[in-house]
């Protein structure tokens, strides 16, 4: 058995240094629509102190970042704005233990709701959200970027009433 079928990932919040392995990682998965290292550190700036609007973790499997996640508020609103999972770890439940986390966050930051955008073809992470209760409510054309592919939107209302499970540590 390889560590990755016997110990669960542990799941910490994203710090600066987790930014190098979190790009590749974004680009094995997203090779169309990359995030750059500007955006993930202007995400993480908005993340700390009294003040934070932004909640990112990393699922850490012994030295290897194999997942990441982010969710942000503003009011009562809050937007996933990533999710991702390691090719090898997908299938896991790992993208389950990430949402989970975001939907804790996002109840801390008391939001009454959250939304998210989704690749019309990826399937898999649809049926990840529809689980934990969000519905499709509409699309958004050509949201991703250079391939022009459409965005399904999703929303989850009280999302206190989706959390359960699994706890974050560190």
């Amino acid at each position: 058995m390889t560590e990755s079928t016997t110990v669960p990932p542990r799941l910490r919040e994203m710090r600066w240094w987790d930014i190098d392995p979190v790009l590749e990682l974004e680009r094995d998965l997203f090779p169309e629509d990359t995030w750059s290292r500007g955006m993930f550190w202007s995400e993480l700036a908005h993340a700390r102190g009294p003040e934070a609007t932004r909640r990112y973790l990393v699922a850490e499997q012994g030295e290897r970042i194999v997942g990441y996640a982010g969710l942000a508020s503003s009011g009562d609103q809050a937007d996933i704005q990533t999710i991702a999972v390691a090719r090898d770890h997908q299938g896991t439940g790992l993208g389950g233990r990430l949402l989970t986390e975001l939907l804790r966050a996002a109840t801390a930051f008391d939001c009454a709701e959250v939304m998210l955008e989704c690749r019309i073809d990826n399937v898999r992470a649809q049926k990840l959200y529809e689980r934990f209760g969000f519905e499709a409510i509409g699309f958004r054309r050509g949201y991703y970027q250079p391939g022009n592919v459409d965005a399904l939107v999703m929303r989850l209302t009280d999302p206190s009433t989706s959390v359960q499970g699994t706890e974050i540590h560190g």
